[in-house]
């Protein structure tokens, strides 16, 4: 018995162990010494009353936390303005009434994310991405949880669907299911597109975005923060770059990079929808003699069956830039095709400003669009 009340009041003792709390603080909740001042409590205190809160999350919680740390302190240095939108977090009874309200379970994840943010104001531009083409805007903001609540979807083609994002200008939004119904995983997130083929107008096709909030929300942010998605005119824009696709022919440099764009796409018919962004560089130690002017385009469109399509034609989007040591020009097209995937190639004919009889090539390289995963219509 003496045995047994000994190593009970020593185990008492480790677990009241102050520095022996700080791991987990650090761990699980990402408490930094400076925030451990600021409060005045010790480590084990601030364990157990964060627990208290925030405990059902523990699981998600540092990742999120971490995800949102990062995507602030990029923002702050490259897009200030849009630190503004951000709404501060809701509380858990905020978050047991949606749910009552849409007599639905929200995930952890979701939950455990708008305990940190609660999305942002309904402001242009959106935190989840912008697109531009001439005619064409789309800019989607991160819901809160009302907004989000009040688009939950109960009807046929989107049963118990709770919209994530919202695009002012276009309607669109992205949908998380909470429900594994019509064809759906449980949790995940999809971009909707109606089966114009289908007599059904309840026919959804879906753009999978992701398969977890989790890992949606964080795989974005992770390519905002290392700089994959570009920032462009104080907006975050949806271009993916594939690092090998760069071609320089003598001072000038092209490189590519693409983004799908699911609003003006279809699975049925199939219709998918690819921009590109095109930059032309040419080296600042190129002497002032090669300036140049870019006079007409050349491509070659395959698609996934190997159709071939050539086009050729003057300028870029109605432009004939002039290329001079260390200047950048950049543009954005277009294309489409009727296969999931497909690549174009091709070059650019530039003539010499000095010498005018002199005309040359330069190698656009190859660069692939491939259509995200989808799922067909169950209806």
């Amino acid at each position: 018995i003496y045995s047994c009340c000994y190593l009970n009041r020593r185990l008492n003792q480790l677990t009241s162990h102050d520095p022996l709390w700080k791991r987990h603080c650090k761990k699980y909740w990402l408490i930094s010494d400076e925030e451990k001042s600021r409060r005045n409590e010790g480590w084990k205190s601030i364990f157990t009353s964060t627990y208290s809160d925030l405990g059902r999350y523990i699981r998600y919680y540092a990742t999120l936390k971490k995800a949102w740390d990062d995507l602030e302190k990029y923002l702050g240095q490259w897009c200030p303005r849009m630190i503004s939108s951000l709404k501060e977090s809701v509380k858990e009874e905020d978050l047991d009434a949606v749910e009552a309200q849409i007599r639905c379970k929200l995930p952890d994840d979701y939950r455990c994310s708008f305990r940190i943010h609660n999305g942002q104001k309904l402001v242009v531009p959106g935190l989840m991405g912008s697109m531009a083409l001439s005619n064409h805007y789309r800019s989607e903001d991160l819901l809160d949880i009302d907004t989000a609540a009040g688009g939950f979807q109960q009807r046929l083609g989107l049963k118990q669907c709770l919209p994530l994002t919202f695009c002012i200008h276009t309607g669109l939004s992205q949908y998380m299911a909470l429900e594994s119904v019509e064809g759906r995983n449980k949790y995940e997130i999809f971009y909707q597109c109606p089966d114009q083929m289908a007599r059904n107008p309840s026919a959804i096709v879906m753009f999978i975005t992701g398969t977890s909030y989790l890992e949606w929300f964080t795989s974005y942010v992770n390519k905002v923060v290392t700089g994959d998605y570009p920032i462009i005119r104080d907006q975050i824009f949806r271009y993916v770059h594939d690092k090998d696709c760069v071609a320089t022919t003598e001072d000038i440099t092209v490189s590519v990079s693409t983004s799908f764009l699911p609003e003006l796409s279809s699975v049925h018919p199939p219709h998918y929808f690819f921009t590109y962004r095109i930059r032309i560089e040419m080296s600042k130690d190129a002497l002032p003699e090669k300036t140049c002017q870019l006079d007409s385009r050349y491509w070659k469109i395959t698609n996934a069956k190997g159709d071939v399509e050539e086009v050729q034609g003057p300028g870029v989007v109605g432009e004939f830039p002039i290329i001079s040591p260390g200047r950048v020009y950049e543009y954005t097209s277009c294309t489409t095709f009727s296969t999931t995937s497909g690549y174009m190639e091709g070059y650019y004919t530039f003539h010499c400003l000095y010498y005018k009889d002199r005309f040359f090539n330069v190698t656009i390289p190859k660069f692939h669009m491939v259509c995200p995963t989808f799922k067909v219509s169950t209806a």
